[in-house]
């Protein structure tokens, strides 16, 4: 069975830092790219980040460049997702996914795993 659980969300106030972990199991997890997208309220999927198979390459929506970093552990079959300087646009459902292929599309079905989400809540 396939399983991708994400944790690690919370509230933290603007200016903080969260670390996101993804568990994954069920699949080849060293052979797909691994993705954060996520999904503000009342708004649709925003692709946030993604990291090659092997961990070498990263990419970054230009959102969030420069403020989180997307990292993984084939040995753990984990993906991660440190989040500094967080802003109130921040807000959202955080998802990870994985797909055989490069990627930055935003709509569930151009992944083959989707994982339930986690909750981050940037205020005040």
């Amino acid at each position: 069975q396939v399983q991708l659980v994400e944790s690690g969300g919370g509230l933290v106030q603007p200016g903080g830092s969260l670390r996101l972990s993804c568990a994954a199991s069920g699949f080849t997890f060293s052979s797909y790219w691994m993705y954060w997208v996520r999904q503000a309220p009342g708004k649709g999927l925003e692709w946030g980040s993604g990291i090659s198979n092997g961990g070498g390459s990263t990419y970054y929506a230009a959102s969030v460049k420069g403020r989180f970093t997307i990292s993984r552990d084939n040995a753990k079959n984990r993906l991660y997702l440190q989040m500094n300087s967080l802003k109130s646009e921040d807000t959202a459902v955080y998802h990870c996914a994985g797909s055989l292929f490069r990627t930055s599309r935003t709509a569930r079905s151009d992944y083959t795993y989707w994982g339930q989400g986690t909750q981050v809540t940037v205020s005040s």
